[in-house]
């Protein structure tokens, strides 16, 4: 089931913002929006910005891919450099601390200044507090506009645990015994997962309470350094090694790379993205399958904490005139009625922003007909966030995460060990660290 814009809402929410508009926008105006999104997610993102132009006479919105998400931030840095920056551009979570620092020299025009000098509206109290927080200044106003945000689920084919009398399973013991089972019944790989810095150190660590780095996991100033080399997380990682050489985990790449051996039904539990929900429900065709909480380890916690965010927001850029950020301004309101943001999660698996779209999905039945489509809330809500849950705030990390993919794959083809991987990836972090904290 997916939701479809109802006509009298989108012709109400089109008043709305018309009235909203202030003077200075009555002209014609063009806004550039640079995005991440390929596919069908791409097809949607186009979607939003015919809709919009539909509604009004005044402005006109255009998307445009750029590549993947390191991709389209790189491109806009340099655009922006060369004086032809795109007025809108999406920027993945973990390139937060780099805008944020652009924003702090004059090239960020912040969310919240943009809504008050064009006379709209924006309530940041309608926005779950999970997903704001992450996207805010130390004063608590919104620099960026949440997007398509997502946090980690467990994939697991129902089917499969069904025909082999196995529960779901909520504790990393619990998923490789169930592992076991489904390896001598003749699965290949049962257990995988992809982004696995976001989903096995970040939000592993979030997961149990367990802090990244110093310094608020790098919210609280940039003189941070990395503490993920703690014996709790050295210990995951080395029992996921430990169960690849069982058998029971077999790497399938950075990203999303090992999605298809979950679709081909080869990975039977499969960590990553709760967004993947609508590829799966166009793909998957051979078996159930659904999405549970991400495992606990008992022997580090006794219940989960709360996971943190993942995808994307929107980063506005100065350099443009006065009526293209008022169609900016106007767009981005757009972009957060309750209407528009269930059809959003209801077809993709992103999180609503809004505590208003996620109730109309309440209302409209989707939780209901879709077992399982709201785990990925439950989690970003469970409990309130510590600061060690609250997310990760860290320069450079685009580049870190790189460099903790390459020492994970160290352990993943018995070139290191968990404690040897970690700890390098810890100092060679560190470094980066400090070249972005004397940079900024």
């Amino acid at each position: 089931m997916t939701f479809r814009i109802l006509a009298a809402a989108s012709a109400a929410s089109a008043v709305a913002l018309s009235a909203a508009l202030p003077a200075f926008a009555q002209d014609r105006a063009e806004v550039d929006f640079w995005h991440a999104m390929g596919g069908q997610l791409g097809e949607r993102v186009d979607q939003f910005a015919s809709d919009f132009n539909a509604t009004q006479d005044s402005c006109t919105v255009t998307a445009v891919y750029q590549g993947n998400y390191t991709e389209t931030m790189t491109s806009a840095i340099a655009a922006f450099r060369a004086g032809e920056q795109p007025h809108i551009v999406q920027v993945f979570e973990v390139g937060t601390a780099t805008m944020m620092s652009a924003a702090d020299n004059g090239a960020i025009y912040p969310v919240h200044q943009l809504m008050e000098d064009a006379g709209i509206e924006f309530d940041e109290a309608a926005y779950l507090p999970g997903v704001i927080s992450y996207y805010s200044d130390t004063d608590g106003n919104l620099l960026s506009l949440p997007f398509n945000s997502s946090t980690p689920v467990m994939w697991y084919n129902a089917t499969l645990l069904e025909e082999n009398g196995l529960d779901v399973p909520t504790t990393w013991d619990e998923v490789w015994a169930a592992a076991r089972v489904l390896r001598d019944a003749g699965v290949p790989s049962p257990v995988g997962f992809g982004w696995q810095s976001w989903t096995q150190i970040e939000n592993y660590s979030a997961w149990h309470d367990l802090p990244m780095g110093t310094q608020e996991n790098g919210f609280a100033g940039t003189d941070t350094e990395f503490t993920f080399n703690n014996e709790a997380v050295v210990n995951h990682i080395q029992a996921i090694a430990d169960a690849g050489e069982e058998g029971l985990f077999t790497y399938g790449g950075r990203r999303g790379d090992s999605r298809g051996m979950f679709v081909n039904g080869e990975t039977a539990m499969w960590i990553n993205s709760s967004a993947y929900y609508g590829g799966f429900v166009n793909d998957i065709t051979e078996f159930e399958f659904s999405q549970a909480m991400m495992p606990l380890d008992t022997a580090v916690a006794d219940a989960p904490q709360n996971s943190i965010i993942g995808g994307a927001t929107l980063w506005v850029l100065r350099g443009g005139e006065e009526a293209e950020y008022a169609c900016t301004a106007q767009f981005l309101s757009f972009l957060s009625t309750a209407e528009q943001q269930a059809d959003w999660a209801g077809s993709t698996g992103y999180v609503p922003i809004t505590t208003a779209a996620y109730e109309l999905m309440g209302e409209q039945g989707f939780f209901e007909e879709n077992p399982g489509t709201d785990v990925a809330i439950q989690q970003l809500t469970l409990n309130q966030p510590t600061p060690n849950s609250r997310g990760v705030r860290f320069g450079n990390f685009v580049q870190i995460r790189d460099v903790i993919n390459e020492e994970l794959e160290a352990v993943w083809s018995g070139d290191k060990t968990a404690q040897e991987a970690l700890d390098a990836a810890v100092e060679r972090g560190n470094e980066l660290l400090r070249r972005f904290e004397a940079a900024n």
